[in-house]
């Protein structure tokens, strides 16, 4: 088994996936890590809607400009705050963003690609009508996920630890 920073800094946001159905156990095992994400007061405020419909999905990509992304993509998942469970709206947000990150390893992990995509967010409540949403849920990301295609992601590139980290106050230097 890879070491976890291993597949932390191996991950890279792809954007251009193979034309290639994403298999029912990769989709399983993407989701399951989702569901394991930590929590506040373990309420588990997430909610996973699985998006493989051609139409329903062009339909999604006209709500935002990287609808190239979502029209390229075999499959999405868009993430939910279920305010239902929420205690709070901050921390459940945040909640959110693990299992976020949690499908985004995974996906890495099983040999697929992913990417968050957050600006479909200024077209909230289209994209809950198009998925049919209930009100109690606020979305908070989808994810396009797919085989990736070879040059489909970026190098990652990441700033010095100096210039974002320090000890005890901002601005003393952590090591």
């Amino acid at each position: 088994m890879e070491p976890i920073i291993d597949v932390i800094k191996s991950r890279r946001s792809v954007r251009q996936f193979l034309d290639r159905p994403v298999e029912d156990d990769l989709i399983a095992e993407i989701l399951e890590a989702g569901r394991w994400a930590p929590s506040g007061l373990n309420n588990q405020p997430w909610r996973f809607v699985v998006v493989r419909d051609r139409r329903r999905m062009a339909s999604l990509a006209e709500c935002t400009r990287y609808g190239a992304i979502i029209r390229g993509a075999p499959l999405l998942i868009a993430v939910f705050l279920d305010e239902d469970v929420m205690y709070d709206h901050t921390k459940d947000t945040l909640a959110c963003g693990a299992a976020i990150q949690n499908m985004l390893l995974a996906a890495h992990g099983i040999g697929l690609g992913a990417v968050w995509l957050g600006e479909i967010l200024n077209r909230k409540a289209e994209v809950c009508r198009i998925l049919e949403a209930p009100g109690s849920m606020e979305l908070m990301a989808v994810i396009a996920v797919g085989h990736p295609a070879p040059g489909g992601s970026d190098p990652g590139v990441r700033r010095d630890i100096s210039e974002i980290a320090s000890s005890e106050r901002f601005n003393k230097p952590i090591f």
